[in-house]
């Protein structure tokens, strides 16, 4: 049956599959292995995006970027979106989450203080064709894989499994009603029993260390209470450093982002108020944006921590070359990649930060969320195949989960079909693109040497 809405017109579930057989003939799923010859300089990507960050910082974002091939992966993601932006595509395009390896899933909490696993980055979210992520997360096996020592063929199985698992997610999605897609989430409890022994263990270890990463830790651990009673950041540079922010200022800066929050939240945040405010350093990638920590504090002395982040424009539309609809453009365009950033972690979660809020600052973009609320992942080093591999088949599941909030998701169920052509497609192409990343990665340990870019921070005993 037809089901037509306003000038959108609904694709059945047949119709939708049907269409997405027929986008082989557009892309047969052999060629999601083919790869444009990629004359792109990665340094001058690097440095591209070096120079609209903090500059004191880049020396620390080289240090970070400088520890594995792993590391110069999570932060490169502008490389890996140019470089399919010049790759053939199926053209079936989804929310994307734009950055999704394996170190951007996590535990978190959800408003009913029960920790969820899911994907937890979202500062590159946009539109893409779907393998784009699905390439992301299998190249991140790959690259994780080799780092930890594992062999060749054990990789391989691994990598299989986790796109393979994927595509059966996706057919076991389509089953399901647009609602009961929304409302289904990641279960721990019926992971763990899917788990071997090994496998449990470090997803129990995990879940520990997530439970203990509660605001109120962490305000006792980077905060003191000074002369007069008065509670402060303490200072960790180049980690942690205080900013010169007038009280009048972080007054105006937090009603505005308490205006663009739900009324009930509006009203939990009447209760407290901004104190202090520090430049914190985050992450691999993030290294050099602007991050800040805000210390809120209640009458009675109660706490609270909100991270604002610097939103910047998606990788896939800056070098991947995506762009929005433009309903979309028309929004974001009003409300910047701050509201970018936060609607599509909204769409891409099972449950949200209900603490998510965006401003504008001077021009420039941020996004808020809540600081160690019960956040954590998993440990990849020293984890053998079986967990590894049982833990990238989770995080392919919550990718499906993720994928299958688009409207057009069937069309990819009718793509993928229901033999491992695609899965071994991509498999192939990831195997190609981890020797590409290693490649970019000696050239950016190059670079460095020879003094092209800036060399990380001195150590001092």
């Amino acid at each position: 049956m037809d089901i037509v809405h306003g000038q959108a017109r609904v694709n059945s579930r047949a119709e939708a599959l049907a269409e997405g057989r027929a986008a082989r003939r557009r892309l047969p799923r052999k060629g999601l292995a083919r790869s444009v010859p990629h004359g792109r300089d990665p340094i001058a990507i690097l440095e591209e995006q070096n120079a609209i960050r903090l500059q004191d910082l880049i020396p620390l974002r080289t240090e970070r970027m400088l520890a594995s091939p792993f590391a110069f992966y999570r932060g490169t993601a502008a490389l890996m979106a140019a470089d399919l932006g010049e790759d053939p595509h199926t053209g079936l395009i989804v929310a994307s989450c734009g950055d999704a390896h394996l170190s951007n899933f996590g535990f978190f909490a959800s408003p009913e203080r029960r920790l969820v696993f899911d994907l937890n980055d979202f500062d590159e979210a946009g539109v893409a064709p779907w393998e784009w992520d699905v390439k992301r997360l299998a190249t991140s096996v790959v690259v994780g894989g080799v780092d930890a020592g594992y062999d060749e063929a054990a990789i391989r199985a691994i990598t299989t499994d986790t796109v393979r698992t994927y595509q059966r997610s996706m057919a076991s999605l389509l089953a399901m009603s647009p609602v009961a897609r929304y409302f289904l989430h990641g279960n721990i409890d019926n992971s763990r029993a899917a788990l071997d022994d090994r496998s449990r263990g470090a997803l129990d270890a995990a879940l520990a260390r997530a439970q203990k990463r509660t605001s109120e830790r962490a305000v006792r651990r980077t905060t003191e209470v000074g002369a007069g009673g008065v509670r402060r950041f303490v200072e960790e540079p180049p980690r942690m450093t205080h900013m010169a922010v007038e009280q009048d200022e972080m007054l105006r800066l937090y009603a505005e982002y308490r205006a663009g929050v739900g009324v009930d939240l509006s009203l939990v945040l009447s209760q407290y108020a901004p104190v202090d405010v520090v430049r914190r350093v985050v992450g691999v990638g993030s290294v050099g944006t602007r991050c800040f920590l805000v210390l809120l504090e209640g009458a009675d002395g109660d706490t609270l921590l909100l991270q604002v982040k610097e939103a910047t424009e998606t990788v896939l539309n800056r070098y991947g070359g995506m762009t929005f609809p433009d309903a979309v453009v028309e929004r974001f365009g009003a409300y910047g990649d701050g509201h970018r950033v936060v609607a599509l972690q909204r769409v891409l979660q099972v449950v949200s930060d209900p603490f998510l809020g965006h401003f504008r600052l001077d021009g420039r973009d941020y996004y808020v969320r809540q600081f160690h609320d019960m956040k954590g992942s998993m440990e990849l080093d020293g984890l053998g195949p079986e967990a590894f591999g049982a833990y990238a088949a989770t995080c392919a599941t919550m990718l499906a989960r993720a994928h299958a909030q688009s409207p057009g998701f069937a069309r990819i169920v009718g793509y993928l079909g229901r033999n491992s052509a695609a899965a071994d497609a991509i498999v192939d192409w990831s195997f190609d693109y981890a020797e590409q990343s290693l490649r970019d990665f000696r050239a950016f340990r190059d670079a460095v040497a020879t003094g092209r870019l800036p060399s990380p921070p001195e150590t001092v005993d």
